[in-house]
């Protein structure tokens, strides 16, 4: 997945109103839109190094949206808009050893009457259902933790998508960790411990969870390598 403009560096400054934050350029303060809807926890540290894009669209409000924050000299992609991207790539260029002979990729596929997954692909056998979800949490070094704030939203995917494996699915959820800093991936019982619970049973009927890492570039971030799951 590559960035539409190159990216611009600067040092973060404040969050506010949830989609506004303030980075400092060279001599000047400006306003970003900010991404990602979530806590962000531990990332927001003033004086953090961000890379921000400025929009070609003329009509925009806000000029830039605020990429990528260094933590701890580790590269974070916080634009959860990115993560279906960067897995769509991965897809279609074979990045993920679990997912072979794909002859059809959907995304966004409607499943019963209220739920949507992120991806449905199809090969001569099965047609599989997957669910992406952003990660960017790491409280200790080398572990990435999922969620960082309690999700409503991501408990009714587990719970549909083992619905969906009743009726000949294969389901996955697919944690996507947006950053290169971390060998090992968990969930944060602590923060959700509801979803933890729902996923543990999840997995005991068939649903299957996969981990892995991105690598950065100036051009723009894609799949690098499958991350150990201690779960």
């Amino acid at each position: 997945m590559n960035f539409e403009n190159k990216l611009i560096s600067g040092l973060f400054k404040k969050r506010y109103k949830r989609f506004f934050v303030d980075v400092k350029i060279n001599n000047q303060t400006i306003t970003a839109h900010c991404p990602n809807t979530g806590s962000m926890y531990g990332l927001l540290k003033e004086g953090n190094r961000v890379w921000v894009s400025k929009s070609n669209n003329p009509n925009r409000k806000l000029k830039y949206t605020l990429e990528v924050i260094e933590d701890n000299k580790s590269k974070v992609g916080i634009n959860t808009h990115f993560a279906n991207k960067i897995v769509l790539h991965g897809l279609q260029n074979n990045l993920f050893k679990e997912f072979k002979g794909i002859s059809d990729i959907k995304p966004e596929t409607k499943f019963g009457n209220n739920t949507r997954f992120d991806f449905l692909i199809s090969n001569k056998k099965d047609k599989t259902f997957i669910e992406v979800k952003n990660v960017t949490l790491s409280r200790k070094i080398g572990l990435a933790e999922f969620p960082d704030a309690v999700t409503t939203r991501g408990l009714k995917h587990i719970n549909e998508l083992v619905n969906a494996g009743k009726k000949n699915y294969k389901i996955f959820i697919l944690y996507l960790i947006q950053r290169n800093d971390c060998e090992t991936f968990t969930i944060a019982k602590d923060i959700d411990p509801n979803y933890a619970l729902a996923l543990s049973k999840a997995v005991k009927n068939n649903l299957n969870i996969l981990c892995y890492d991105c690598k950065f570039s100036l051009k723009g971030i894609k799949v690098n390598k499958q991350i150990k799951i201690n779960f």
